[in-house]
Parts: C-alpha cells; sequence; structure tokens
C-alpha cells in the first residue's frame, strides 16, 4: 500500500513536470498593459480578493456552469465519501470494521472505483462523437444522468458483481466532468483573463467539498437513521439535477441550424476538436 502511494506521487509529479517543461508560454499582446495589472494585483491581499471578487463577476456562461459543476460534484463527494459504508451494510449487511466480509466489501468497492475510471478513460474517446451528433449541453446531460442513475442503483442491488454495472454509468459522469464543462468555459472567457478564470471556477469544486462535509454526515446519521445507501441515492438525484441544469447553460460554441438543414448538425472546430482533459492540472 505505502509503494502504491509513492508510484502515484512519482507518476503526477512526472505528468506536472512534463507539461511544465514542453508547454510554450506565450507574451502578451501589450506587455505594457500586462506589468500594470500585475502592479495592480501585487500581493497577498489583493490575491484573495481579486479571486473572491471573480465569484461575483463571472461570465453568463461561467455562472450558469457553476451550478451545474456544484451539483456534479456534490454527487461525487458524496459517492467518494459514503459508497464503503452504503456497500457494506446495504449488500454486505454489516457494519464492523473489524470483520472478514466489511473488508471484503470495502476491498469490492476499490474495484468499483478501479472499474468507473477505466470506463471513464474509454468514455473520453466517445465524449467528442456523442456531441458532434447532438450538442456539448446534451452530451453533459446524458453522461450526468447516467451517472445520476447508476449511483441510484446501488440501493437495489444485492449481488456485489452488479455494482460494475452501476460504475458505467459513474465512469461515463466522470469523465463528461472533468471535460465538457471546461470545453463549454473555455469559448466564453476572455483570453487575457482565461487562467483567472478557470482558477476561479474550481472555487466550486471546493464549496459543495465543504458543503458535503457539513450536511451530508448530518443527514446520514440524524435523517437517514445511519444508512448511507440513502446519501448515494441523495448523490445520484443531485448529478441528475446537474445534468437538466446543463440545458439552461449558453454555450456559446454550440452551432445552430435552420429546422428544413439536411444534418442535424453541422460539423464545427467546437466539436471536431478533441475535448480537453481536466485543465486543473
Amino acid at each position: 500500500m505505502k509503494y502504491s502511494f509513492y508510484i502515484g506521487g512519482v507518476a503526477f509529479f512526472s505528468a506536472v513536470l512534463w507539461t511544465v517543461l514542453t508547454t510554450k508560454e506565450y507574451p502578451p499582446a501589450d506587455l505594457a498593459e500586462f506589468e500594470a495589472e500585475k502592479r495592480r494585483t501585487a500581493g497577498i491581499a489583493n490575491g484573495f480578493r481579486e479571486s473572491f471578487a471573480g465569484i461575483f463577476h463571472m461570465p453568463k456562461t461561467m455562472a450558469q456552469l457553476a451550478i451545474v459543476q456544484f451539483f456534479s460534484w456534490l454527487a461525487l463527494f458524496s459517492m467518494w465519501i459514503y459508497t464503503t459504508p452504503a456497500v457494506t451494510s446495504h449488500i454486505y449487511h454489516t457494519t464492523d470494521a473489524t470483520s472478514k466480509v466489511y473488508n471484503e466489501g470495502a476491498d469490492w468497492v476499490g474495484v468499483c472505483f478501479a472499474v468507473y475510471n477505466g470506463i471513464s478513460a474509454v468514455a473520453a474517446l466517445l465524449l467528442p462523437v456523442i456531441a458532434r451528433a447532438t450538442s456539448r449541453r446534451v452530451t453533459h446531460l446524458l453522461c450526468l444522468v447516467a451517472g445520476g442513475l447508476g449511483l441510484i442503483s446501488i440501493y437495489f442491488i444485492q449481488d456485489p458483481k452488479l455494482l460494475l454495472l452501476s460504475m458505467v454509468g459513474v465512469g461515463f459522469a466522470w469523465a463528461s466532468i472533468l471535460s465538457v464543462p471546461y470545453a463549454m468555459l473555455a469559448g466564453a472567457l476572455p483570453a487575457n483573463k482565461m487562467g483567472y478564470y478557470m482558477g476561479v471556477f474550481n472555487f466550486f469544486i471546493v464549496i459543495p467539498q465543504v458543503v458535503a462535509g457539513l450536511i451530508l454526515g448530518f443527514f446520514t446519521k440524524n435523517i437517514f437513521g445511519g444508512e448511507s445507501v440513502y446519501t448515494l441515492i441523495v448523490g445520484g438525484v443531485s448529478m441528475i439535477i446537474a445534468g437538466v441544469l446543463t440545458l439552461i447553460v449558453h454555450d456559446s460554441d454550440e452551432v445552430r441550424l435552420p429546422a428544413d438543414a439536411a444534418d442535424l448538425r453541422a460539423p464545427s472546430p467546437a466539436y471536431d476538436a478533441p475535448l480537453e482533459t481536466d485543465p486543473r492540472v
């Protein structure tokens, strides 16, 4: 177990280092304006002020996507925190963390998580195809609904092997969450503030994490009677809500055709280009 963390650390550091060493950074078009901006925002206090102020001055598309992100990541944190106790109690019928059965269940959850990550790698190759046939909003909707149904389905499962089917939906949702919102966001941001707004956008990963820590435990203990599987259902519903809310997002790169167009959607560079992987890295 210890060596797995070492390997993961080396892999993560190597990936970031490769990006730093191989990515060319282009100078700003107006160097004088860039230097003036640096002087205006210099200092830790200014940095915090600029960062938090950005939440209240987000472009329209970014504000809409922020709500989608909130419900998406709330669902993910419910899954990461409560899948093990949900599976061990609801399917393996034990809450004794020292028992052999509990550990078998926990180990199987690890397998399930590996499966959804593997599915997400394959799904990432399919997302551009789905987006070209429909739109990025519809693609994200379909993936999030699949993920939400995957989480909800755990309640109805008694055979642990069937959990792998639930993870298929979760894998599609995970692939879409790490790519489609950022692809839509990139086309809606001013180029000179792209990095700044991408950083502000990540608040809507942190905020649902805080909310999950504050309320999910209370709900699980006091409302669901300690039954963690109901918390997973809440996560599934949250993910479906995020999918539905995607339909209200204004995607500036989306191509709209007249009703009598021969094809459902014309080729567009926005769809022909592969969806970016997680730009936070």
